[in-house]
């Protein structure tokens, strides 16, 4: 009964166009009616500590780093370089999308921004190129999802302090699973555009593509600096935002000085708006979670999933297709801040890695940004890029069917996101 009233309320509150925050709240009101719990200063007091976290710093500084790149040039310079290295191939802006996501995802961890950005500025070279715009969109949609998974990652940070997590190993493990992502992509696009007929741009002299890496250098060394530090102890992941915030307006404004005086208020807004909305969610969400504990429903799906529990990999598969159906409906914070204190439970009873399952729990969250009928990244390439809904949607379906297997296989072989985070630390 205490499942029903929750999520009852919770869809029922999202169905009435009720914005997700006050959705969220709304079920922890009728959470509290039904325990006989009611009582405003406790609503208060919980939603207040549900923003009053150290760790959750990270996500406005890491937003206003991701502003700053795409403004100051580190994103042109990253796409140039990218453009040097593959362009001149057969499909090669398609590995070029592809391995400028990777090199994005590095320094910004947001797949809205990073999917904005090679919308924007390889969309219109892929079609003059000969490539389909539909397919094209599709790709860039796709590749976008890797900001959340290769470090920095936002997500990871909000799993990190909801699940009481070690963001830092988050940060590590990720690493490898975006790798293997970004090689599923490449093999699909391959199977996708083996037939065209392209215009293939120029290949560029060593010279140029030395030019190209010189002028990106300082771009690349971002993630360089976060990764060492973080795996040297020297900062935090709270801190490690700091850096990347305050290494990418320095780098924009004084060696690329791509960032005029009177553009800081905008970025500083834009950032601060995105971070608001972020912020307001996550205090919500803690409200429900501390309800969903009183409530005991964590013990409940435990019991409900009890059948599954002898056999890791069947529950993970599970609780994976779970979240998938969920991933359609609802955008990635949210679900994570909802899911989170219900199934950690589940994934200590059964024994499973708590860093291992928020890898996987954060790549098919990532996946729902391009999952129809909700899919914010997709909306975003849309946008930007001029195109149908439903165009992008046809383009991203073989790369988000890639992305799906690329998650069942770690699934299924754990070692893939184990193995390299055992050997990193």
């Amino acid at each position: 009964m205490t499942v029903l009233i929750f999520l009852g309320s919770l869809i029922g509150a999202m169905m009435l166009g009720i914005p997700i925050a006050y959705a969220l709240l709304a079920s922890g009101v009728a959470l509290m009616w039904h325990l006989d719990l009611f009582d405003a200063q406790i609503l208060a007091q919980n939603f207040i500590n549900g923003a009053d976290s150290f760790p959750l710093l990270a996500v406005p500084f890491f937003m206003l780093a991701g502003e700053i790149m795409n403004v100051g040039g580190l994103s042109q310079r990253i796409v140039n370089f990218a453009l040097a290295l593959v362009g001149h191939v057969k499909g090669g802006l398609g590995y070029v999308v592809i391995l400028a996501a990777c090199l994005l995802s590095a320094l910004s961890g947001s797949a809205v921004a990073d999917a904005a950005a090679l919308t924007a500025l390889l969309l219109p070279m892929m079609v003059k190129a000969g490539h389909k715009k539909e397919v094209s969109g599709g790709l860039i949609a796709a590749s976008g999802v890797i900001g959340p998974i290769i470090p920095p990652s936002i997500g990871f940070v909000i799993f990190g302090v909801t699940a009481n997590v070690s963001i830092s190993k988050l940060f590590i493990a990720g690493i490898f699973p975006g790798i293997m992502i970004a090689v599923g992509l490449a093999l699909t696009w391959w199977w996708v555009g083996r037939k065209e007929q392209l215009v293939l741009p120029e290949k560029k002299t060593r010279a140029e593509v030395w030019k190209a890496a010189r002028e990106s250098v300082w771009a690349l060394l971002l993630p360089v600096f976060i990764l060492v530090g973080l795996r040297m102890g020297v900062f935090t992941p709270t801190e490690a935002a700091v850096v990347a915030a305050v290494y990418s307006l320095f780098v924009a404004s004084v060696i690329y000085r791509e960032l005029p005086l009177k553009a800081l208020y905008p970025i500083f807004a834009t950032a601060a708006k995105t971070t608001a909305v972020v912020m307001f969610l996550v205090a919500a969400a803690m409200v429900s979670s501390w309800l969903i504990t009183v409530a005991n429903l964590p013990a409940q799906m435990v019991q409900l999933l009890k059948p599954f529990m002898d056999n890791q990999t069947l529950l993970l598969i599970a609780i994976m297709v779970l979240v998938m159906l969920v991933g359609t409906a609802m955008d990635m914070t949210p679900t994570i801040l909802i899911m989170t204190p219900v199934l950690m439970p589940v994934i200590k009873a059964a024994g499973i890695d708590p860093v291992y399952f928020g890898v996987l729990f954060i790549i098919n969250n990532s996946i729902g940004l391009i999952t129809p009928p909700v899919g914010t990244v997709l909306n975003v390439v849309a946008g930007v890029g001029r195109m149908k809904m439903d165009e992008v949607t046809r383009g991203v379906l073989p790369f988000m069917a890639a992305q799906f297997i690329v998650m069942f296989i770690m699934v299924l072989f754990p070692q893939t996101v184990l193995a390299p985070l055992r050997w990193f630390y």
